[in-house]
């Protein structure tokens, strides 16, 4: 099982999902890493990217989710995952569970504000909320809590 912790850039899927991981004591993987240089270029630069760009990074994720669901007993990944149509997209790659981290467009901006070393330029917030779509087969967790009690309501949902 590949535990996917998704939302919009800035609302701690990396923090949340290492955590969960060590927790739960299972690989940890961040969708980001599986990006073209193309697409890192782009998002740096402040153009959002496309269904047409993310077709290739989520046909590489699906595999890989393939390979972990048969190397592992469970993996958590964070992805951003928008739109149903890539979480359908990802789900292919066999069993996942969705964990949406969910937050006001405020707080997101600040977090982005204050973060330094990441490729995507916090102009995008905007586009990314436009085309969320949010999901209804997902744990939903509100991200103004601390990384640890939203790990632990995340396990509490999971079971141990």
């Amino acid at each position: 099982m590949v535990l996917i912790v998704m939302g919009v850039s800035g609302s701690g899927k990396t923090a949340v999902g290492r955590a969960l991981a060590e927790k739960r004591v299972c690989p940890f993987f961040d969708a980001d890493d599986d990006h073209p240089d193309s697409n890192r270029l782009k998002m740096a630069s402040g153009v959002p990217l496309t269904d047409k760009d993310r077709g290739p990074w989520l046909n590489r994720l699906t595999g890989r989710i393939t390979e972990w669901n048969g190397r592992y007993p469970q993996v958590v990944l964070a992805c951003s995952a928008l739109k149903q149509s890539y979480r359908d997209h990802l789900s292919r790659g066999g069993p996942v569970r969705w964990i949406y981290l969910k937050g006001d467009r405020d707080l997101i901006q600040q977090r982005l504000a204050e973060r330094q070393g990441h490729f995507m330029n916090p102009a995008l917030l905007d586009s990314q909320f436009s085309i969320l779509e949010e999901p209804t087969d997902a744990i939903v967790v509100d991200i103004s809590m601390d990384v640890g009690t939203i790990v632990e309501i995340i396990q509490n949902q999971l079971g141990a």
